[in-house]
């Protein structure tokens, strides 16, 4: 029993055998405790995605930040708390604290970075119709946040290390001015990109018209915007040129209005002619998405009895209307032809104010 005594408190490299021996089993329990902890709430979290089960976002958020935790973390933090109770060398210690606290401040980064994405993951679960086109304009802010907290974690551990951060602050903030006239170009369009991502006037698969440029909106990255163009190429445009032009937004139309006209021959009666709106009015009502507005005989051309149509469509997709105004030509034709109503020629008739059909009259000033 004495002899083991001794042999507890034996010295060994600076340390009696007693502390390295806690040192050892601390070391141990944190790296078989903290992995098997870490792995036993990734497959929970798995599984509760899985079954679609719904859980507090607390809960989600603390688990999400267990699974997000690096390999190397626990491994360091079992050395360091193994090396609490021991008397190391000084340089040995130092460079054991330093890899500490870099490991440390990059594990809060990466913890930081996961909480700003979960966040706007639930976001976009609260609000699903909206930030379901959302896509690229999240990926802004998440750079941009990226940027702002592995410069936090930098700075605090360098602080903790022992550096002098203030002049270095205000090296910095010197020489970020510089660095700002130097790259102006390339932060307004940083800045830019953070006004799309927050004021949110386009997202992704929203049809744009921005000058004599037109596309559907594919990414909305930390420079730039890409279209694609109804004629299949690619159109790229920096995010600042776009907010200095008139942007038409044709993703967020709720209805199309359509407008078209026909014009008909002089020959026709006036019954006829009254006829023809309700006519009109019937074929459009029929029309699945399409809304009726009006249908009048608004004037004499040269060539024909001119009338104008107009009705929305409640679908925005363009596909959508082209279908409904062929479908609106053709019942038109058919119908028109039913009524013996001719439309008006391309050719130039001159016809006799005489020779009108009875009831068509036309004033004449004097």
């Amino acid at each position: 029993m004495n002899e083991l005594r001794e042999l507890w408190h034996s010295q060994f490299l600076g340390n009696s055998v007693g502390s390295w021996v806690l040192g050892i089993v601390i070391a141990l329990i944190t790296l078989t405790i903290l992995p098997l902890i870490t792995r036993f709430i990734s497959k929970q979290r798995r599984r509760w995605a899985e079954q679609q089960q719904s859980v507090h976002y607390t809960i989600d958020f603390v688990a999400l930040l267990v699974e997000r935790t690096h390999r190397l973390f626990p491994w360091f933090l079992a050395l360091w708390l193994g090396s609490l109770d021991l008397t190391l060398p000084k340089r040995i210690e130092h460079v054991l604290n330093t890899a500490m606290v870099l490991v440390f401040w990059t594990q809060v980064a990466l913890w930081a970075m996961a909480g700003v994405r979960f966040a706007i993951d639930l976001r976009r679960k609260h609000s699903a119709g909206f930030d379901a086109l959302l896509g690229g304009s999240m990926d802004v802010i998440v750079f941009v946040a990226g940027m702002v907290i592995w410069a936090m974690a930098l700075l605090l551990a360098m602080d903790n290390l022992g550096v002098q951060i203030r002049p270095l602050v205000a090296g910095l903030g010197i020489s970020g001015i510089a660095v700002a006239l130097a790259v102006q170009t390339v932060l307004s369009d940083l800045f830019a990109s953070m006004s799309i991502a927050l004021d949110r006037p386009f997202v992704v698969g929203d049809f744009l018209s921005l000058g004599d440029c037109q596309g559907t909106v594919e990414h909305i990255g930390v420079k730039s915007t890409r279209l694609r163009a109804l004629s299949g190429e690619q159109i790229i445009m920096s995010n600042a040129d776009i907010l200095k032009t008139k942007v038409r937004n044709f993703g967020r139309m709720r209805e199309r209005r359509a407008v078209f006209q026909f014009g008909v021959a002089y020959e026709t009666t006036a019954a006829t002619l009254a006829a023809i709106p309700p006519a009109v009015r019937e074929i459009v009502s029929a029309i699945p998405d399409a809304r009726f507005d009006r249908c009048h005989f608004l004037a004499y051309t040269e060539r024909a009895l001119q009338f104008e149509v107009v009705y929305f469509v409640t679908n925005s997709d363009y596909n959508a209307y082209a279908d409904i105004q062929q479908r609106i030509n053709l019942e038109i034709l058919e119908r028109f032809r039913n009524m013996k109503v001719s439309f008006a020629s391309p050719n130039q008739t001159v016809v006799s104010v005489e020779k009108l059909p009875p009831g068509l009259h036309v004033e004449t000033q004097p």
